[in-house]
């Protein structure tokens, strides 16, 4: 990991710096906030500040979301005043550490955030599979696409292929596609030079030079505009990128691992993604099963989050007991991997007795798990549910609402009146409607037609 080690307390600082170098840090100092985010703006990055509590957090903090820098700050200082530490955590520290640093705390918080849940635990015969792929192609610079539902571990996978690259030692960067504005986004990937846009108050390093010489990871790239698409390819194909606003190309050596929990081959035919970018980052498809199809790896890692949770809550550790394990194992796992960890945190933390029992087993809102479950009409209710919302996804709003009203006037036999009461429009908009549709060359119902046929009217 990467720690930045922010302030002037020399003697004490340079103690930590020992301390976190031991633990397998590259640590890099600043003296005061400005320095910090020229670093941090120079590309070279951090996954940690560690901060001097005697400099401005709070003004680091804004600075930092300013800028649209992610990153935990972890507050220390010398004094043991308990107001310094309340201030440094109400300015936006995560934490606050006294000075001088006990090694074993300075290794824990390293540890806390170089972990950071992503252990590989597996056991099912369908998930090895997956694992063997990834360690055959881990040693190359081959693109690699994982692919999986939402909660499955794909980020853990990515990280996985990174520690057994030639590019473990260098830099492993993430960018969430989905969770940056559009307009914000090109800016986070190629950087931008001073001046370029509003707000852009000096040169930014973006994600493509931070990671040179090591491994990025665009997750779900499928958010990604195809507008800024075709600039992602050319960075791909030739190694090279454009920072917003620059005027010289910038020479870039990275692995692309890119995630994904939308099947890319009907974005392609949708429109919303481009097929040569398609081919430049599925060179090897890592595509990892849902939950509810690895049944061997539930149990596994349930065992492994109860170990985990009751480690970091000073809880003792329980076996799961037989009822919780059948439990665990009939449940769907909508949410996966990230499903499962929640409900174990929570099991972990309600569990009384010598084992975590079924009644331990609950949902966020405290309810049993299993209430319900075996009820075969609540269950395929669900699923239906499950399969309507899924097939929303990626959709345009007009797409779905022109499928709405055509299918409605179908079920009633082309009758527009019935139609626009249940649509909930007037008249006048559904024929509207119907119109801008017929021009574009899509066939409306005519009266009385529709899949159900008509009956006879009475004599």
């Amino acid at each position: 990991m990467r720690l930045l080690i922010v302030g002037t307390l020399k003697g004490q600082l340079t103690a930590a710096t020992k301390i976190a170098m031991e633990n397998g840090a590259t640590v890099t100092h600043a003296e005061d906030n400005e320095q910090a985010m020229r670093v941090l703006r120079g590309g070279k990055g951090a996954d940690l500040l560690l901060v001097d509590v005697a400099l401005d957090i709070r003004d680091l903090v804004m600075r930092l979301d300013a800028e649209h820098i992610h990153v935990p700050i972890v507050a220390c200082g010398i004094t043991s005043d308990a107001r310094a530490a309340v201030a440094a955590i109400h300015a936006g520290a995560k934490e606050y550490i006294p000075l001088p640093p006990d090694p074993e705390l300075i290794a824990a918080v390293l540890a806390a955030v170089a972990n950071d849940s992503r252990d590989l635990v597996y056991r099912d015969e369908a998930m090895a599979k997956v694992i063997k792929l990834a360690q055959q192609i881990a040693g190359s610079d081959a693109s690699v696409m994982i692919t999986g539902e939402s909660g499955t571990g794909k980020e853990v996978l990515a990280r996985y292929v990174h520690s057994r690259s030639a590019r473990a030692k260098r830099p492993f960067i993430s960018i969430n596609c989905a969770a940056i504005p559009e307009h914000l986004l090109e800016s986070e990937l190629f950087g931008h030079e001073k001046g370029a846009f509003t707000g852009a108050i000096a040169r930014r390093i973006g994600k493509f030079e931070e990671a040179n010489g090591g491994t990025l990871l665009l997750d779900e790239i499928s958010e990604m505009d195809v507008r800024l698409q075709s600039k992602l390819l050319r960075a791909i194909q030739e190694r090279v990128i454009d920072r917003v606003g620059g005027t010289r190309p910038v020479p870039v050596d990275i692995r692309i691992i890119a995630t994904s929990n939308r099947n890319l081959a009907d974005a392609v035919r949708e429109g919303s993604f481009r097929e040569d970018l398609l081919f430049r980052l599925n060179v090897v498809n890592l595509k990892i099963p849902p939950l509810r199809e690895r049944p061997a790896d539930i149990l596994e890692l349930a065992q492994h989050f109860a170990r985990k949770y009751s480690e970091a809550n000073a809880v003792p550790l329980r076996p799961i007991s037989a009822d919780a394990k059948r439990i665990l194992t009939t449940n769907r796992w909508p949410g996966n991997v990230r499903e499962l960890e929640n409900t174990m945190h929570r099991a972990v933390l309600m569990a009384q007795g010598d084992e975590i029992g079924p009644d331990a087993i609950l949902t966020p809102d405290g309810a049993r798990l299993d209430i319900g479950k075996t009820q075969p009409a609540v269950a395929h209710a669900t699923m239906a549910a499950e399969q309507v919302t899924r097939a929303l996804v990626g959709r345009t709003v007009a797409d779905v609402e022109r499928d709405l009203i055509l299918e409605t006037l179908k079920h009633c036999l082309g009758n527009r009146t019935h139609a626009a009461n249940i649509l909930g429009i007037s008249i006048r908009t559904l024929r509207n409607k119907l119109n801008e549709y017929a021009d574009g060359g899509v066939p409306i119902p005519p009266p009385g037609s529709g899949d159900t046929p008509r009956m006879p009217s009475p004599v």
